[in-house]
């Protein structure tokens, strides 16, 4: 008969701990990019939407309102791109600074390493004697991998890219704006505004609740913030728009 001793039994823990840290940092990375995109596409609905409805409270030609509606797409999605560049660009470096010095860590001080390693997995509520031998078998295999999965929860692929930040964040930007651009353009004249009101703000309602629902917040909560905002928004411009028009500029 084969009696499973005590000591056996945590053995098998450190992979899977070390598996599912993994598994959830890889989670929380594709949340991040979506939110991303999702208050990306929020941004050009609420931006584009503002524009085009500011322009249409002044005149009702469509060359204005196209015209300023493709230039604030234009500079919107452009302008999102830079700003995901420049800030996931700090992060990759800084990432890539972490991997560096770890990997001279490793290089110059290995038994101070070792012994790291070891007393986390032993905060991690494994015996001392058994988070010696995981650390060493860990090391054994890929040493910084180990030391960046425990300490960072990550690992050397999961450098983020800012071209790929940019230009997700330019094409979510992108198709949030065309939403408006096509609402205050397709209808007739008399319709333009109204309908754009109402697709804005219906469009807005499920980007919030979507945000929400990915954040683990409240949908109507989160919902009604971004319609309330989105509204104003619009209202605000709209009204400037009829104050520049009735002032005969435009």
């Amino acid at each position: 008969m084969n009696i499973t001793t005590t000591e056996e039994l945590p053995q098998k823990q450190p992979a899977e701990t070390q598996q599912e840290v993994q598994r959830n940092a890889n989670l929380s990375s594709r949340l991040n990019w979506l939110r991303a995109g999702v208050l990306g596409a929020n941004d050009g609905i609420v931006s584009v939407a503002a524009i085009v409805v500011g322009v249409a409270g002044v005149t009702t030609s469509t060359g204005p309102i196209l015209t300023a509606g493709l230039a604030g797409l234009v500079g919107g999605a452009v302008s999102m791109a830079l700003g995901e560049y420049v800030s996931v660009s700090t992060q990759s470096d800084s990432q890539r600074a972490v991997i560096a010095t770890k990997r001279r860590q490793l290089v110059d001080t290995p038994a101070e390493s070792l012994d790291l390693l070891a007393l986390a997995y032993e905060r991690k509520g494994l015996s001392t004697p058994t988070a010696r031998q995981v650390a060493e078998e860990l090391t054994a295999r890929d040493a910084l991998d180990a030391h960046l999965s425990v300490e960072s929860h990550s690992d050397e692929d999961d450098v983020v890219n800012p071209w790929h930040a940019a230009s997700a964040s330019a094409v979510s930007f992108t198709l949030g704006a065309i939403l408006p651009l096509l609402a205050v353009l397709l209808p007739p004249e008399a319709w333009r505004v109204p309908i754009t009101f109402v697709a804005v703000l219906l469009a807005l309602a499920i980007t919030g609740a979507l945000g929400a629902r990915i954040g683990g917040g409240s949908l109507a909560r989160a919902a009604s913030r971004v319609v309330i905002g989105g509204a104003i928004a619009l209202a605000f411009t709209f009204t400037v728009g009829l104050m520049l028009g009735a002032a005969g500029i435009g």
